[in-house]
């Protein structure tokens, strides 16, 4: 068994036609059995490959592997903490999800593979689509019943920095958000409808934060001991707005891009 790490690098593996492209340009000309995707933006994990190659063959050859990310506090800021605390929440969804057989999100940022599985998965990543190879690519592996688990070790941890600026924080956000309508995945569907339906409910009822509020503490700190109560608490306040202000923005961009 080989595994061989992929770094699509934006204007060097792209050939200007996106990330996509860079991916699967550097997997078909990988021999690698498996491959280990990781964004050029990330500090690599620990995890060398004896490593995963161990936990592979521990776990019986699965298809796709989950690993763990944390995103640092950059600046220290608090636009760069509420984003910890954000990320932390995403993150140990993601794990959750996957442990129980019912993954919904994962990310390309670090990701481990099985290299022919994604070269056959390509066509369903949408490459007509700026981003969301990772979210699609975890939707096709689940229609076609391959198998996904998790290294939720600190090991295999990849660091990433949060955005710098409140409007490339929008600006990527909105990116994701556009790419909802193009889901399929009834697991996927069933948490983003009750993760709104629970952010509406805080909207109408402000009571519903003392139920809602110290169980996603709880997911946060899970993940991320360093996110403070007062920084989780103030997330959980602006969220529902953030949220909406994230949702409507992707979709209006989904539409001009569709126009286009």
């Amino acid at each position: 068994m080989s595994i061989e790490r992929i770094i699509p690098i934006r204007g060097v593996n792209d050939d200007g036609k996106g990330k996509k492209y860079a991916l699967h340009k550097l997997i078909s000309a990988s021999s690698a059995d498996y491959v280990w995707l990781t964004d050029d933006d990330v500090a690599f994990p620990k995890a060398q490959m004896t490593d995963a190659e161990a936990f592979l063959c521990a776990h019986d050859m699965p298809d796709l592997v989950i690993l763990p990310l944390r995103m640092t506090d950059g600046t220290g800021s608090l636009l760069c903490r509420l984003q910890q605390a954000e990320y932390a929440a995403i993150q140990q969804l993601t794990i959750e999800t996957a442990l129980r057989g019912k993954a919904v999100m994962c990310s390309g940022a670090n990701l481990l593979v099985n290299r022919q599985r994604w070269l056959e998965s390509y066509a369903d990543l949408h490459p007509d689509l700026p981003s969301g190879d990772d979210m699609f690519l975890l939707e096709s592996f689940k229609r076609r019943n391959l198998r996904i688990v998790v290294w939720d070790e600190p090991i295999a941890d990849a660091f990433i920095q949060p955005q710098p600026t409140m409007n490339l924080l929008f600006t990527q956000r909105m990116r994701w958000a556009g790419k909802a309508p193009h889901y399929v995945d009834c697991d996927i569907w069933l948490c983003g409808i009750l993760v709104a339906l629970a952010n509406l409910l805080q909207v109408l009822c402000p009571a519903v934060l003392l139920i809602k509020f110290p169980l996603e503490y709880a997911l946060i700190k899970k993940r991320d001991s360093r996110v403070s109560l007062w920084v989780a608490l103030l997330l959980e306040v602006l969220y529902p707005w953030y949220m909406l202000i994230c949702l409507l923005g992707g979709l209006c961009h989904q539409s001009k891009s569709a126009t286009f």
